[in-house]
């Protein structure tokens, strides 16, 4: 009587086993081997590998690509500051940039206190 529960209870967890391992395999048939979408290094275009992949304001980078643009020195995550999509180290990002006091002097953009005249202009028409 021991004898036929154990050989019984054996069965249906072998049951369940199989079931299970049918939609663990039904898992691996779903999943699938596409070719990833290969990444272009914003610096070189060339395609960026996993292993040297970087990634800095949403731009794409080889480890050795990422420098700065004013005096081609190496970049690391900490030590970059972006301005305009173009990367810069930290002293160089001073020297040229905050020292004008204004980040859009010297690119050809127009400058804050332009639209802020301009602005000053329509107030003053309006209120006179």
């Amino acid at each position: 009587m021991f004898q036929a529960t154990g050989a019984a209870s054996p069965s249906p967890a072998h049951e369940a086993k199989s079931s299970s391992g049918g939609s663990t395999v039904q898992r691996s048939k779903s999943f699938s081997l596409k070719a990833q979408v290969k990444e272009i290094c914003s610096a070189c275009q060339k395609t960026v590998y996993p292993m040297e992949r970087l990634v800095a304001d949403k731009f794409v980078f080889h480890n050795s690509c990422f420098c700065c643009k004013h005096c081609h020195a190496k970049l690391s995550l900490g030590s970059y500051a972006a301005l305009h999509g173009e990367f810069y180290c930290k002293p160089h990002f001073q020297q040229l940039f905050k020292s004008k006091g204004n980040y859009d002097e010297g690119f050809g953009r127009r400058q804050h206190k332009e639209l802020w005249a301009h602005k000053e202009v329509e107030s003053g028409t309006k209120s006179a």
